[in-house]
């Protein structure tokens, strides 16, 4: 069960434990039910009111109650941006491969590998991308993010994904955000994969619409929190709370569920959201507008109209327009490129790029349609037409000039080093003598 809205003050509790909120205040003396209160700050306190985040939870132990944290391997994950000398060249993997459970178990944790990235943790600012392979639930253990937020993009298998806040089941074609510091535990029912934007510093936002108006794009109503479920549940052998600190991870034991909040209130929670809830902007007359007008989420700079990472999607529409080159224009940009796809084909390259797979077109890097979409869509009748049907493509796009790991481009094994080649076909039509 889910509440609705984005950014909204919500409150909930476990319908087990009715009147399990405190009345008026936040921090009664003793609170309903011999429950703990614990506040979780996503911003500064003195924060504007318009930014400030934080959430008040009634537990029956505190988050405090753990042995001392020790170092944990960390496997693929990293910020380690200088593992191999930086490449510029247009990049794409062949679907990640899920390791047999047989052969390897893995869950979300285990199964975290650090793609690409930029900036540095410590600093508050920067990104990672990060695929994620599992087929294994996780038992006894749950993870936060002390460094930033996980907006989590699943592309096989469904997630359940239980948090301090409650439950979520999220599947392809949803994402969801467990913001900093948020504790949450992951379970599959099968070989899955997806990829995730980690955000150091920011939280993510609606775009503003500006002259698009107060409608449109992501509604802020379609985005849904979980309503509060607790578990008091001992475990002898002990339960494992995993931190992402400072880029690395660290272990805790406790002998305790950590998913025991009964109730809970504020403003600073996860979410979920369906792309195909997403009101599409597209051109009706010629030429194309920015793919900025797909953009869903975004976290801002500290320089006006930058982000530091924009989530947009390319979702099923209608393209009309006249006397246009249809399919995305050639390009080179200011900003970094990721794209990733969920289901379907991508218009701009129909063979290669496959779902479960990935590109990488870095800063000032050219880029565009291969030498097959070029052809057929310079020919095509242009008559209104369905674009991407069947299809969900997404990109994560950043002002920041991402490293690419050695995982990404040695050890996963995945690159694809003919994808330079899908545009050798591409032949001059220029005639001076021919307008």
């Amino acid at each position: 069960m889910y509440m609705s809205g984005f950014g909204n003050e919500h409150a909930s509790e476990d319908p087990r434990c009715p009147g399990a909120l405190p009345e008026g205040q936040n921090n009664p003396q003793v609170c309903p039910y011999g429950l703990y209160a614990e506040q979780l700050s996503g911003s500064a306190f003195t924060c504007p009111r318009a930014t400030n985040r934080r959430s008040w939870l009634y537990r029956i132990l505190p988050s405090v109650c753990h042995k001392p944290f020790q170092p944990l391997h960390e496997g693929h994950l990293t910020h380690n941006w200088d593992e191999v000398e930086p490449d510029p060249n247009q990049l794409r993997w062949k679907p990640f491969e899920i390791p047999k459970a047989s052969q390897n178990k893995l869950d979300f944790v285990n199964g975290l590998h650090t793609l690409c990235g930029a900036g540095e943790p410590r600093g508050r600012s920067g990104i990672a991308i990060h695929i994620f392979v599992c087929n294994t639930s996780m038992l006894d253990r749950c993870l936060y993010n002390s460094d930033g937020d996980f907006l989590i993009v699943p592309q096989q298998g469904k997630l359940l994904i239980t948090t301090e806040f409650g439950k979520m089941l999220v599947e392809p074609n949803e994402i969801c955000v467990i913001q900093q510091g948020m504790r949450f535990s992951v379970e599959v029912f099968g070989e899955t994969r997806g990829y995730i934007l980690e955000v150091y510093g920011a939280h993510f936002e609606l775009p503003d619409l500006g002259p698009i108006g107060a409608n449109g794009l992501a509604n802020p109503r379609d985005f849904l929190v979980p309503v509060a479920w607790y578990e008091d549940r001992k475990i002898p052998g002990g339960y494992t709370v995993i931190s992402k600190y400072q880029g690395k991870l660290f272990a805790a034991q406790q002998d305790f569920s950590p998913f025991n909040v009964v109730a809970w209130h504020g403003n600073y929670t996860p979410y979920k959201y369906h792309l195909e809830n997403f009101m599409v902007i597209n051109s009706v007359a010629f030429d194309h507008a920015d793919p900025s007008i797909f953009t869903v989420l975004t976290a801002k700079s500290t320089r006006p109209g930058v982000a530091i990472a924009d989530f947009v999607i390319f979702p099923p529409r209608w393209g009309v327009a006249n006397n246009t080159f249809r399919p995305p224009y050639y390009h080179r940009n200011c900003m970094s490129e990721f794209m990733g796809l969920i289901k379907g084909h991508y218009e701009a390259k129909e063979e290669g790029f496959q779902p479960g797979g990935a590109s990488l077109h870095s800063m000032m890097t050219p880029h565009g349609p291969d030498a097959d979409c070029f052809e057929k869509a310079s020919k095509a009748k242009l008559e209104p037409e369905r674009v991407a049907e069947g299809t969900m493509a997404f990109m994560f796009e950043s002002s920041l000039s991402m490293a690419v790991t050695e995982w990404g481009l040695k050890t996963s094994n995945r690159l694809d080093k003919n994808y330079y080649k899908c545009w050798e076909p591409l032949k001059s039509h220029f005639n001076p003598n021919c307008k």
